[in-house]
């Protein structure tokens, strides 16, 4: 498909009835930032035409409006007619330390993460293991799994199912349950940029260390906030919040990647845990940076 809209440049660039003649520095910026898919440089060159030559302002916006629409039909048909596994992308995370001498300290932690992008339907899977020691003693020993199906409304609009499930007796459980359902909404949408936003009702099923258990119905929240920075760094804020009677959690990562090699990327990140009301001789507050390799496939 991006084969045949590069084809069709040459075309658009050409085609209308009473043909307004371009400057030639702009037509060939155009023609390279479509070759490329750069929306933000097309985007960026219709706007600085309107000052730079107004007499060829309307022809530009023209161009680049089906250009726009070609590529848009292109996504859509490849949406509509893939194979499951073809839409199916993700990235391995790794980051670890280890320390000698006077203290003895490791620490490991792994995720992964894959998402399929359909015309009707998202999935999104995360899993993620962490584990520290000390003196040779375990510190630190916590694992998630979450998985989010994303029926889309519209082009913003969609509904969102969620359910996950964690262990960290260092906070005080050993198995945490926690399903939602509810409406998701992205305010913001454009290149390099984009925000999604989710709330719904919730359920949470909690067995603790002491074997004692309890369930709540609660709510759910979430924010996804990534900006491309440059073609090579990428920020993103996630958080997530599960609000109750009794224990309620916030969760958040902000990271900052920088693209190494190819598909190679390092990372940034700080991650913070907050429970408001934690078992007996535990912090409510949990906090952990780190530096790792990320991989995307």
């Amino acid at each position: 498909m991006r084969k045949l809209i590069l084809l069709a440049v040459p075309l658009l660039l050409a085609n209308t009835d009473d043909p307004v003649v371009i400057p030639p520095a702009i037509k060939a910026m155009l023609e390279a930032a479509m070759e490329a898919g750069d929306e933000s440089g097309v985007a960026t060159i219709v706007k600085y035409t309107k000052a730079a030559a107004p007499e060829s302002a309307e022809e530009v916006a023209r161009i680049a409006n089906e250009w726009n629409t070609a590529r848009r039909r292109s996504a859509e048909r490849r949406l509509r007619h893939s194979d499951f596994l073809d839409l199916v992308k993700g990235k391995i995370e790794l980051a670890g330390y280890r320390s000698t001498g006077n203290t003895r300290n490791i620490g490991l932690n792994g995720s992964i993460g894959l998402r399929r992008e359909g015309f009707r339907w998202r999935h999104k899977l995360r899993l993620q293991a962490d584990y520290q020691e000390s003196l040779g003693v375990t510190t630190r020993e916590r694992y998630l799994a979450a998985y989010e199906p994303n029926f889309k409304i519209d082009d913003r609009g969609y509904v969102y199912g969620a359910a996950q499930f964690e262990s960290d007796r260092f906070s005080g459980f050993d198995e945490r349950y926690s399903l939602s359902a509810g409406l998701g909404y992205t305010p913001i949408k454009q290149p390099g940029m984009t925000l999604e936003l989710e709330l719904g009702p919730a359920f949470r099923q909690t067995r603790y260390t002491d074997d004692t258990s309890e369930g709540y119905v609660g709510a759910r929240g979430s924010l996804d906030f990534h900006w491309k920075l440059s073609p090579s760094i990428h920020f993103r804020q996630n958080a997530s919040a599960y609000v109750q009677t009794a224990n309620s959690t916030l969760s958040s990562e902000t990271s900052f990647s920088f693209r190494v090699l190819g598909p190679l990327s390092a990372k940034l990140s700080y991650n913070l845990q907050y429970e408001s009301d934690p078992a007996s001789n535990r912090e409510s507050t949990d906090t952990t940076t780190r530096a790792g390799l990320v991989v995307d496939f």
